[in-house]
């Protein structure tokens, strides 16, 4: 599989990029070695391999939300090393 100059150059219109005659000859040629290593791995024999994660339906991994309590106050800011009331004291990053 290759691939034309004029690809690479609609391909830099869609990505906004300026190539000059350098940039594009190199981004062909490398484009080109991409596309020939994608098509040996396409010649691969994949039948049977099992689907990988990303191809099976989802499964939940996660545990159901449930309500607890949360910690008072005095124990959760107990190391902070500034406290104001119930709130942590930090200092100011804007003026």
């Amino acid at each position: 599989m290759s691939i034309s100059r004029s690809d690479v150059e609609h391909i830099a219109l869609l990505a906004r990029m300026r190539l000059s005659e350098d940039e594009l000859a190199l981004t062909t040629d490398q484009l080109a070695g991409i596309l020939e290593h994608i098509a040996v791995l396409q010649e691969a024999d994949v039948s049977d391999v099992p689907p990988s994660a990303g191809t099976l339906p989802p499964i939940d991994h996660f545990r159901p939300d449930a309500t607890a309590p949360s910690l008072p106050p005095d124990k959760l800011l107990a190391n902070a090393p500034e406290r104001d009331d119930n709130y942590l004291r930090v200092k100011a990053v804007l003026e």
